[in-house]
C-alpha cells in the first residue's frame, strides 16, 4: 500500500481549505475583541463619571461664629445615610444626651439636621450654633476631655459610599461598598 503524501487525502488530492470556517473563527475573535474593548470603555467612563460626582464631607468648627459645621468639599452631592454620636465611646441619641454626658447644662444653641440630608458640592451646613461664645468654648473644651466622636456614612449619586469616623481622625475617610444599616434607635437625631 502506497503512502499518502502529507497534506493530501487518500486519493492523493490536496484537501480543500474551508474558508467559511476560517472566516467564522476570525469573525468570532473580532467580536470577542470588540466586546472586551466595549467593556473596558464602559469601565473607564464609569471612573470618569464617578470622579465628576465625588463628594467629600468634612467637619469643622469656627471660633469666630461659635459653631460646628459640615462642608462638602467634593464636586458632587453627598447623600448622608447615617449619623452616629459617641461620648467616651457611648452612643448618644441627640444633642441633649450629648450635653448631659459631657456634664454641660444650660447651653443656648441652635441646630440643623445632617442625618438624611443631601449637601451639594461646595455647600456648608451650620450644624450646631452656640448663641453665647462662652458656651461654644466650654463645649469645645469638654469635647476634647470627654472624647466626642461622630461617625457619618454618606454616598455619591452613583452609590459609592464612605464613612467619616472622627474616632480614627477626621482625615480618615474609608470607602465602603454601601452604608451599613444602622437601626433608627442608634442614629443621631440631630
Amino acid at each position: 500500500m502506497a503512502e499518502t503524501p502529507l497534506g493530501s487525502d487518500e486519493a492523493g488530492r490536496a484537501p480543500n481549505f474551508r474558508w467559511d470556517a476560517a472566516a467564522a473563527i476570525i469573525a468570532s475573535l473580532v467580536g470577542l475583541l470588540a466586546l472586551i474593548v466595549a467593556g473596558y470603555t464602559a469601565y473607564i467612563q464609569r471612573q470618569q463619571v464617578s470622579a465628576q460626582v465625588w463628594p467629600y464631607l468634612m467637619m469643622a468648627d469656627s471660633d469666630n461664629s461659635s459653631e460646628y459645621m459640615w462642608f462638602n468639599k467634593g464636586v458632587g452631592p453627598a447623600q448622608v445615610k447615617s449619623v452616629q454620636a459617641f461620648v467616651d465611646g457611648k452612643l448618644q441619641r441627640n444633642w441633649t444626651a450629648v450635653f448631659m454626658s459631657m456634664r454641660l447644662a444650660g447651653m443656648d444653641y441652635g441646630q440643623s439636621t445632617l442625618n438624611g440630608d443631601v449637601l451639594s458640592a461646595g455647600e456648608k451646613l451650620d450644624w450646631l450654633q452656640f448663641k453665647d461664645h462662652r458656651d461654644f468654648q466650654a463645649f469645645r473644651e469638654a469635647a476634647h476631655h470627654t472624647k466626642l466622636d461622630f461617625k457619618v456614612c454618606y454616598c455619591s449619586t452613583l452609590g459609592d459610599c464612605w464613612i467619616n469616623d472622627s474616632a480614627k481622625g477626621w482625615g480618615n475617610r474609608q470607602p465602603v461598598g454601601k452604608c451599613p444599616a444602622v437601626p433608627e434607635s442608634q442614629q443621631f437625631d440631630d
